[in-house]
């Protein structure tokens, strides 16, 4: 089929929620894409940070293929092979910056989005809080009728960062502090007040005025969709601070951020010496597989009982072989530290490119500014002539995004033709 023909049937079937770009990928071998005319890309985007271990694994494909030839799916109602043994390894992974001595279980809930997964980390949230307020009242000597009262009065507000992004949902929309996104769905659920990235000053005052009802502080240690921002670690060690003094909990969105994309450590947060109580994945967990997971410390995960949540598909017998696989293959001796050092590179070569304002970043999480007058979105549409597969999040600001395979051969590629581009 045509591309032509598939504009056509998209365009009358198929509801316009994005500006494709004019091209129909059919095929990809770790760095590349090819289109349906058989032309290749150097991918530098990778599913907006999805395919982690590079397109058409050999090694995910084949336990795909295995798993699709035993069982596909049973439903939460039942055990599945392998869940036990990734939340496990999950558990690991999210303590593995805590001395020994210090370090509690984590508790996974398995979900299918990054939006699924930070629903699911809001929730908890105040449930938790609604929990803890009625165990204080108990523990106190109080009767039913004080308890119940204490778990209407508990702390429902969560703090987002503003300009952030957690999702499309109608909950996780009201938790992303972006007003143009926001409009046009209201009334949004309300639960939710934004303060700015990095001004500590503001977010003492925030606690300040409204401490006594905030039950989680959710936050991005690097922004994406905003153009990669990393928070402060003095701001987020001051998130950490207020929200253990108050009672409320730290949830990290690690949907973009975490699995290995930053190097060095499985997750965004390990980087500004932090320690959350929820953490939300996706994205690169299944390397393409529609998987998620919003993960808490046994304590915290412990306030969900049966019928609390749930889902249909999340953590299906593929998605947990998906994941299990890719934390094999990303938690490899040397694999996390080659990350980083790529990431180093893609930065060190950006900076010398003319056109290029300013980088930022983290491991293979990157992002460039560009000159004035440079039009982002147009070096997007030329790249694909060049056989680039890049992204714009502004004006002026181009992410990169690749998969977790690129090397340092594939860099010299992309800024060479780059370079050509912004001339």
């Amino acid at each position: 089929m045509s591309l032509e023909t598939q504009k056509e049937l998209e365009s009358a079937y198929v509801m316009h929620t994005f500006a494709r770009k004019p091209v129909e990928f059919v095929r990809g071998q770790g760095m590349l894409l090819y289109d349906a005319e058989g032309r290749e890309y150097l991918d530098f985007l990778s599913g907006i940070g999805v395919v982690s271990l590079g397109h058409s694994n050999p090694a995910l494909v084949a336990a795909l293929q295995r798993q699709d030839e035993k069982l596909l799916h049973v439903s939460n109602y039942y055990y599945v092979e392998g869940r036990g043994e990734v939340a496990r390894t999950l558990s690991g992974l999210l303590n593995a910056c805590v001395a020994e001595a210090d370090r509690t279980p984590w508790k996974s809930f398995f979900t299918n989005s990054g939006a699924e997964s930070n629903e699911c980390a809001i929730k908890l949230a105040r449930l938790y809080a609604k929990k803890r307020a009625e165990a204080q009242v108990r523990a106190q000597g109080g009767d039913d009728a004080a308890a119940a009262a204490a778990r209407e009065g508990a702390p429902r507000t969560v703090v987002t960062l503003q300009k952030s992004f957690h999702g499309r949902t109608l909950a996780t929309l009201a938790a992303t502090a972006q007003p143009a996104k926001q409009e046009a769905f209201q009334p949004l659920p309300g639960g939710f007040v934004a303060t700015p990235a990095n001004d500590v000053e503001a977010l003492e005052r925030l606690f300040a005025d409204r401490g006594a009802d905030i039950c989680a502080v959710m936050v991005e240690c690097i922004q994406g969709e905003s153009g990669v921002h990393p928070c402060t670690p003095e701001f987020l060690a001051k998130v950490r601070e207020l929200t253990e003094r108050t009672g409320a909990l730290m949830i990290c969105d690690e949907v973009q951020c975490g699995i290995y994309r930053c190097g060095t450590y499985p997750f965004g947060f390990q980087h500004f010496g932090v320690q959350p109580d929820i953490v939300s994945m996706a994205k690169g967990i299944g390397s393409g597989i529609p998987m998620g997971v919003c993960a808490a410390r046994a304590q915290v995960a412990d306030a969900f009982d049966p019928g609390d949540h749930g889902t249909t598909f999340g953590g299906s017998c593929l998605a947990v072989v998906a994941a299990a696989c890719v934390l094999d293959r990303l938690g490899a001796e040397g694999v996390p530290e080659r990350i980083a050092d790529v990431g180093d590179y893609l930065q060190q070569s950006l900076a010398d490119v003319v056109g290029v304002a300013g980088v930022r970043g983290i491991g293979l999480m990157v992002a460039c500014d560009l000159d004035e007058g440079i039009d982002a979105h147009d070096v997007v549409n030329r790249g694909l002539e060049a056989g680039l597969v890049l992204n714009a999040t502004g004006p002026s600001t181009l992410r990169f995004l690749p998969p977790l395979v690129c090397e340092r051969r594939h860099v010299d590629v992309l800024v060479e033709r780059l370079a050509k581009l912004l001339s």
